[in-house]
């Protein structure tokens, strides 16, 4: 479909969002680091997590309060217990969160929490969402399915856009392929394709794109080479323990390290 891609000047679009008491502008040439742990758990391990990573230069927390997983009998998240703990712990640092929505029956439960929402790998497909997001007013970031086409996953985009109110980011974090040494494949093809075809800013998130903590920071570097618009990454105090995707997430050391490389190449790409 896309064999004789050609360069294009497309105007890019900014989008705006409101993280504590101070605006974010994600494209347009600055670059955002999304961080904290997959699940909140528990007061302890999110307030640590949040003050640490907002330390080291993370513009915006994630966390999860819902969390699919491919097993029932996995940790699913506290669920509406945890947005008492997303307030108290975004006051606390004057930061903003992305948490991810499944369904369309949470999204005014979750809208006073989040400064925008974020539709899963699992649900790129679920149109009834998508079609509700388009009805709100906050931004959007939608993660490409894990086994979609880049056009599929514009075509949701569209979903979100039809509604006039909401705007939307994408977010690379691999795709299932043959190959089985990670857990998934970080298509980074994906993000230049973006960046030179469509008006939409994406980041990365390098986390899920591989599920092994030892190579997410070089792959969040390459992210930024690239000129991807931020990238979104996991942190935990103790991976080890971590009640999901412990595998992926980086340490306190190991986030230091990779936001001093990353302000390095930023610099290096022009970015902001």
């Amino acid at each position: 479909m896309f064999s004789n891609i050609t360069d294009t000047k497309i105007s890019k679009k900014i989008v705006e969002i409101v993280s504590g008491n101070k605006n974010l502008s994600i494209g347009g040439g600055s670059f955002c680091v999304i961080a904290g742990p997959c699940s909140i758990e528990n007061e302890l391990q999110f307030s640590s997590t949040a003050n640490f990573v907002t330390k080291n230069g993370a513009q915006l927390l994630r966390g999860g309060v819902w969390k699919p997983r491919t097993s029932h009998k996995s940790f699913q998240g506290l669920g509406s217990v945890a947005l008492e703990l997303v307030k108290k712990i975004t006051t606390e640092t004057n930061q903003g969160i992305v948490s991810e929505v499944m369904d369309p029956r949470d999204i005014e439960e979750l809208y006073p929490y989040v400064s925008l929402f974020q539709v899963g790998s699992r649900n790129m497909h679920n149109y009834s969402l998508l079609k509700e997001l388009a009805q709100q007013d906050k931004p959007v970031l939608l993660k490409r399915g894990f086994a979609s086409f880049v056009d599929e996953w514009i075509k949701s985009a569209e979903y979100i856009e039809q509604g006039g109110k909401a705007s939307v980011i994408l977010c690379e974090r691999g795709i299932r392929t043959f190959e089985t040494v990670t857990r998934n494949t970080l298509d980074l093809n994906s993000v230049a394709f973006i960046k030179h075809k469509t008006h939409y800013p994406i980041i990365v998130d390098p986390s899920h794109g591989v599920g092994v903590s030892l190579l997410v920071p070089d792959l969040a570097l390459a992210a930024a080479a690239l000129g991807a618009d931020g990238i979104m990454v996991e942190v935990h105090p103790n991976p080890k323990e971590a009640l999901s995707d412990g595998p992926q997430a980086l340490t306190f050391p190991q986030f230091e390290i990779l936001m001093t490389k990353i302000n390095r190449i930023i610099e290096i790409v022009g970015q902001k």
